[in-house]
């Protein structure tokens, strides 16, 4: 007998979205370079290497985030034990927000995502590195 989802993707990102702080790509580029801020791409590496990035941002794949947040866990990241605005990205939103209310919850502060995520980053033509060249084919 198939499982009877009771809370869904849907409910979690509402409840996500109104608890958290979302940053338009105008605004977040407004934060972009500054010292006080840690931008942090939750996507996957092989994300990464096919759609670009944003120079500077921090890696943390998505499901490492708890693990590098906590001080306690033997995984913790010294880029998350900062003083720092956090702001987090996926590829298309969906991914940050619930990353964000998540490290939210854990006591992470200022933390916000940016809405619509890197494809939307990109479409508005805001500053990232190309994606890296896919390797030579050999013969």
């Amino acid at each position: 007998m198939p499982s009877n989802i009771s809370y869904g993707i849907q409910q979690m990102l509402a409840e996500a979205n109104a608890a958290i702080k979302t940053l338009s790509v105008a605004e977040a580029q407004e934060l972009l370079g500054r010292d006080d801020v840690l931008f942090v791409d939750l996507r996957d590496p092989r994300e990464l290497e096919r759609e670009g990035r944003i120079a500077g941002a921090f890696h943390c794949p998505r499901g490492m985030l708890e693990f590098w947040i906590d001080p306690a866990s033997p995984y913790a990241k010294p880029q998350f034990q900062q003083d720092k605005t956090f702001v987090f990205f996926c590829a298309g939103g969906l991914r940050s927000a619930l990353a964000t209310h998540l490290a939210q919850r854990m006591g992470l502060a200022p933390v916000a995502h940016v809405e619509g995520g890197f494809g939307a980053w990109k479409k508005a033509g805001a500053p990232h590195e190309a994606p890296l060249a896919p390797p030579a084919k050999k013969p």
